[in-house]
């Protein structure tokens, strides 16, 4: 995609906007990982603007957060309670808080945005790096579908409203894994576009690179209830723990 910056793709006015469309399963999510961390500190991979991470505050937990974006972090803060979660500034393939962790965890596809598996793998390090002896990482990402149409590019629709369309217009590049995707709103207040690029990977290849970090597999789930992991499942919860 040309012209687009991973540091800047969310920037002050996508930190605005940002929580106006939940997606619904946040209770779920907090209930998850709160289970999972028990009496144990959290640290939060992309914490954003504090969608999980108050929540999961709010059940008891204390969670850190690693975040590169000032912007999304700001938003945070204007919340009740965005003020008490302490965040590092950065790649979170790359810096460290210092302290370690009974729960690190990325959800929401956000792996995505790291665009190399060189860089992906060294994420996966850097939460091995942050866990405790028995520790764990939750990852949470889509099952790539990645379009079979000529060149690789599609045109969905997404939501039709009696004010709004939504639409994503997408290009898979199969050599580097890399999905050019723009999420189009044509409403009444006029055109806008919310671009984003992604590297997909399937849970193999975050399976091998957990290895490669010191990590195995403990479980993997379809859903944040518990929901069997099967073919049919279009997300999938990893656990993973240190492979002893």
């Amino acid at each position: 995609m040309e012209g687009f910056d991973p540091k800047t793709s969310f920037g002050y006015e996508v930190s605005q906007r940002y929580d106006d469309d939940p997606r619904g399963d946040e209770a779920e999510t907090v209930e998850f990982l709160a289970r999972l961390a028990g009496q144990r500190d959290a640290l939060e991979l992309a914490v954003g603007t504090g969608r999980i991470a108050l929540p999961l505050r709010g059940a008891g937990v204390r969670v850190d957060g690693i975040e590169l974006s000032q912007d999304m972090v700001d938003r945070m803060r204007e919340k009740p309670g965005g003020d008490q979660v302490d965040v590092t500034m950065g790649d979170m393939s790359r810096v460290t808080t210092g302290r370690t962790y009974g729960l690190v965890y990325l959800v929401f596809n956000t792996i995505g945005n790291l665009l190399t598996q060189e860089d992906q793998v060294r994420c996966f390090q850097n939460a091995a790096g942050h866990l405790t002896e028995d520790g764990v990482f939750v990852l949470e990402c889509r099952i790539p579908t990645a379009p079979s149409r000529p060149g690789h590019q599609y045109l969905d629709t997404e939501q039709v409203g009696l004010d709004h369309v939504d639409l994503d217009a997408g290009r898979y590049d199969p050599l580097t894994q890399i999905l050019d995707l723009n999420h189009i709103r044509i409403s009444s207040k006029g055109i806008r576009l919310s671009p984003i690029r992604l590297r997909l990977a399937h849970p193999p290849e975050f399976d091998l690179m957990a290895r490669l970090a010191g990590l195995r597999l403990r479980e993997r789930w379809g859903g944040w209830k518990g929901e069997p992991y099967t073919a049919a499942s279009w997300r999938h919860i990893s656990v993973y723990e240190r492979d002893r």
